[in-house]
């Protein structure tokens, strides 16, 4: 368990608010969500057991609420820890989409830490929730009078599509957002499928493919990506996914979250 602090959401949470209620600093109920109140009893545990102050739940404060079992970054990547990179998001998503994402990862040899940090920072930036969606309307991708997705429809240079209904057809779709005819092709061979994913699209939203497909995506990216994260350049790393600025600020708390998260020796193995 890493450093816990107000706007943390975890399972975690909630064992640290059960300490803290057993000792009767916190009165309130076990929502595994760390708000106000859980900092306050995290201050007024502190001052009574003569600790710095700080409303966190730190090593010291772990240790002396008897949650040692948890103190230190997590050395797996399990639903607790990555929870901490996705506050608001269903825990319940958390559980059952990462093991998907470590699977894709794992299959592509994308088995270090920063790769799994990629992988989430990326889901982060792209669907907050950790599930794998459709890209929505917007007036990025659809003029105020025209079809749905009509401005992607002719992006034949970078995005392989070859008119309507190619735009829409082609959305964003997954835990990347893959994009475009070009790039559901190219992944759809990567993955072995042939041509299913551009003769059945919504496959990209289906949790093992998204896994499989956030994954390949890396690898196909891999040496930008990589090269970008030595220089500590998340801007340029996330813009290797985007190719744009959006979802910059998510990606880079989330991404900074999981350093903080996560073990630096950590290494993915198939569950």
């Amino acid at each position: 368990m890493p450093v816990l602090r107000n706007g943390d959401d975890s399972p975690w949470i909630g064992e640290a608010q059960k300490r803290l209620k057993h000792y009767g600093a916190y009165t309130k109920r076990i929502d595994n969500d760390f708000g106000d109140g859980t900092a306050n009893a995290v201050r007024a545990f502190q001052l009574s057991r003569h600790l710095a102050v700080t409303g966190e739940v730190d090593a010291d404060t772990a240790r002396a609420l008897d949650l040692t079992h948890l103190v230190g970054p997590a050395k797996r990547p399990v639903p607790e820890a990555a929870a901490l990179l996705f506050p608001g998001a269903r825990f319940a998503n958390v559980a059952a989409h990462l093991p998907y994402v470590v699977r894709g990862l794992v299959a592509h040899a994308l088995t270090d830490k920063p790769m799994l940090l990629m992988a989430l920072a990326t889901i982060r930036a792209e669907t907050s929730g950790f599930l794998p969606i459709s890209e929505g309307r917007s007036k990025y991708n659809t003029t105020p009078s025209g079809h749905p997705f009509n401005r992607y429809d002719n992006r034949k240079k970078s995005l392989g599509n070859l008119g309507r209904p190619d735009g829409e057809r082609f959305k964003g779709r997954g835990f990347v957002q893959l994009t475009g005819r070009a790039n559901y092709t190219n992944i759809s061979r990567r993955l072995g499928l042939g041509a299913r994913l551009v003769d059945e699209p919504e496959l990209a939203n289906d949790p093992e493919i998204a896994g499989r497909i956030l994954a390949a995506f890396l690898k196909r990216e891999e040496r930008r990506v990589r090269a970008a994260l030595k220089k500590k350049d998340l801007a340029a790393a996330r813009k290797v996914v985007n190719g744009g600025v959006h979802g910059q600020n998510p990606f880079r708390i989330a991404f900074l979250r999981g350093e903080e998260v996560f073990a630096g020796g950590l290494t993915l193995t198939r569950s």
